[in-house]
């Protein structure tokens, strides 16, 4: 492969969260990276607030801390103290069974943090700015991939052509790089649109998440730093929502407040006003030649349990941990025989949880009286059993299974 063009061992298509992720790690270990994002930079680092926030597992904090951002990310994260979750319908309230999650039950503090998403790209940009291992292509798209023997070229839209040994494609559930190495994907929408905006509230929100599953899909009300506002992240039926996003402000309010309850007391608008359709999408498979599927390119998920994000950092780590172990041994990193190894750790976990979220979804996103006493007598069953309670906090947080170095805080 010539290196005419401008090369770098790792070339990352896709700017979002887990393209910075990857490039940081991969950076730090001692590999150059590129990172091709269609978007302008600078815009996405400079929005105000407007609601969008992840729950990052605690595995998923402590990447942040062993890539080196989460010391100056953790003021303004909002510790997850407790999680509910109970059956409901619109103005009837919380079932009588449900099911809490405290982080008392485990030993390694809250179960999770609410962090917004400026905060989290800002710290991703300026990282990346400051890696002299690192270089940002903003406003660019990858639009040719050619693996070969010993190496992969990449054309971008404007022209420019790039070279390295391996392709990461964190491009998101469309993705190209997927397409152009003829990966196919299996899955199905929902029927339903996320309605997505951040409420102010009279009452203290005492870090408690709340998820209520209602008829037409679940309502995620997710503690934000400062007490006084939360995300909402509230699932329906995909032409409900789309009638209910095109009303005002104060009709909105007046659809939500029934779902939302007084709790917290009266609740008001504090973000925009976003949407976007679910499904769950799955990639046949997450490698080929030279090629690497991180995230939503390899796993699209239903957002119920807040794990998207999540399971793309898993991804991040065990396949920069593959990558950086080829490296040091003398390996072709962009091998088939090393990316399988990727593949091996992260397929069918991710795939098993994606098909867990799946049926979770279907079970609690309808009003059959039958499946809607099971589910409650199921919540109340797991309500009741310590160790149940225990294990299922454990393993959403990702303190379960064989887990990459970055994923338990240690650096590559």
């Amino acid at each position: 492969m010539s290196r005419s063009n401008a090369y770098a061992d790792v070339l990352i298509a896709g700017g979002g969260l887990n393209g910075p992720a990857l490039a940081l790690a991969l950076a730090q270990a001692g590999l150059s990276v590129t990172v091709i994002d269609q978007r302008p930079a600078p815009a996405r680092a400079e929005t105000g607030f407007d609601g969008r926030a992840y729950a990052l597992s605690i595995a998923s904090r402590n990447l942040l801390s062993a890539i080196g951002i989460w010391p100056g990310l953790a003021g303004q994260a909002q510790p997850i103290l407790k999680i509910k979750a109970s059956d409901g319908r619109v103005g009837e309230g919380p079932a009588p069974f449900f099911l809490t999650f405290d982080s008392d039950e485990i030993e390694e503090g809250p179960m999770g943090y609410l962090l917004e998403d400026r905060y989290l790209y800002a710290a991703f940009l300026e990282a990346m700015h400051a890696s002299p291992r690192i270089t940002l292509l903003s406003g660019e798209t990858v639009v040719e991939q050619h693996p070969g023997a010993d190496g992969v070229e990449i054309g971008l839209a404007s022209g420019a052509r790039l070279s390295g040994r391996v392709l990461a494609g964190c491009d998101g559930r469309a993705s190209g790089v997927a397409a152009r190495a003829g990966i196919r994907r299996q899955g199905h929408t929902y029927g339903q649109t996320a309605l997505v905006t951040a409420v102010h509230h009279p009452r203290h929100h005492e870090g408690v998440a709340q998820q209520f599953f209602m008829p037409g899909g679940p309502l995620a009300i997710l503690p934000l730093a400062g007490g006084y506002h939360s995300s909402i992240v509230w699932s329906e039926e995909a032409g409900l929502a789309e009638q209910i996003q095109a009303l005002s402000d104060a009709d909105y309010l007046t659809a939500l407040r029934p779902r939302f309850g007084d709790f917290l007391g009266d609740i008001t608008l504090a973000g925009t006003r976003f949407t976007y359709p679910l499904s769950l999408s799955l990639a046949e498979r997450f490698v080929a030649g030279r090629i690497a599927l991180v995230g939503d390119a390899a796993h699209g998920v239903h957002p119920v349990a807040g794990q998207g994000l999540n399971l793309g950092l898993r991804d991040v780590a065990a396949l920069a941990e593959v990558l950086v172990t080829a490296h040091r041994r003398g390996d072709d990193i962009g091998s088939l025989v090393t990316l399988e190894e990727y593949q091996v750790w992260r397929r069918f976990d991710s795939t098993l949880l994606a098909l867990g979220m799946d049926a979770v979804t279907r079970i609690f996103s309808n009003d059959n009286p039958l499946l809607r006493l099971g589910r409650d007598l199921g919540l109340g069953l797991v309500n009741a059993v310590p160790g149940l309670r225990r294990g299922f906090i454990r393993q959403a947080a990702g303190l379960t299974g064989e887990r990459p170095k970055l994923l338990t805080g240690r650096p590559l």
